[in-house]
């Protein structure tokens, strides 16, 4: 999965762009707690480790 369609999901779910630093999005939520780091260039593709990780912290489920 890449970059900018894990960014669309997020965004979906409320989550926005806070700043960026570099490559790391940060993003937060008006109602979730904690903050998302999504990294990488949009068109790269993510390792599956890091994807279930964004997810776990957007407290997500893993959606293919």
């Amino acid at each position: 999965m890449k970059v900018k369609e894990i960014l669309k999901i997020l965004e979906n779910d409320g989550w926005y762009i806070d700043r960026i630093t570099g490559s790391h999005r940060i993003l937060k939520h008006p109602h979730k707690s904690g903050i998302v780091v999504l990294a990488g260039k949009p068109s790269k593709d993510l390792a599956e480790g890091t994807k279930k990780s964004i997810f776990s912290q957007a407290q997500l489920e893993d959606k293919r």
